[in-house]
């Protein structure tokens, strides 16, 4: 019952906090990944290397899990006590297409142990690269779509 008396910016103002949370490790996961791009002197097997790529694989997977296991639900659950079916619609496309980035984090992840060579590591540091822009474009348009366009309800 007390659930039901709170105000929308009592019940959604968090996810805006939450939402900044997760755009401040979107940063920092972008500034060690730009770190690491480009590299051409170092080997593979160099410990403070190796280091920085376990550190990007770890925030990787932790970025794309904060994603689909907390900011995405939040989001849709927003829209969902707004009545948004537009949004809701709209947003079912995004998590289609946001999956598919999600596959090819996750499959970087795991074959991070299998590059023998710095050229094949840039070139999957590259399309990784790709991948993130890809996901960040989708992920703002989904944050429009879910949260923003509920902004001035949320602030009464």
């Amino acid at each position: 019952m007390l659930e039901g008396c709170k105000s929308a910016k009592e019940r959604w103002g968090g996810v805006s906090e939450l939402i900044d949370n997760w755009l401040n490790e979107r940063q920092e996961l972008l500034v060690l990944y730009c770190s690491l791009s480009g590299v051409d002197q170092l080997r593979v097997d160099e410990r403070p290397f190796f280091e920085k790529m376990r550190h990007l694989c770890q925030m990787l997977v932790d970025y794309v899990s904060a994603g689909h296991f907390e900011i995405y639900e939040q989001l849709q659950q927003e829209a969902v006590e707004f009545d948004d079916n537009v949004a809701l619609n709209s947003a079912t496309a995004l998590f289609d297409a946001i999956q598919k980035t999600t596959e090819f984090c996750l499959d970087f992840n795991d074959g991070i142990d299998k590059f023998s060579d710095i050229q094949s590591l840039q070139v999957a540091l590259s399309k990784l690269g790709e991948c993130l822009e890809e996901r960040f474009a989708l992920e703002d348009q989904l944050i429009e779509v879910l949260h923003n366009s509920h902004g001035e309800a949320v602030t009464q």
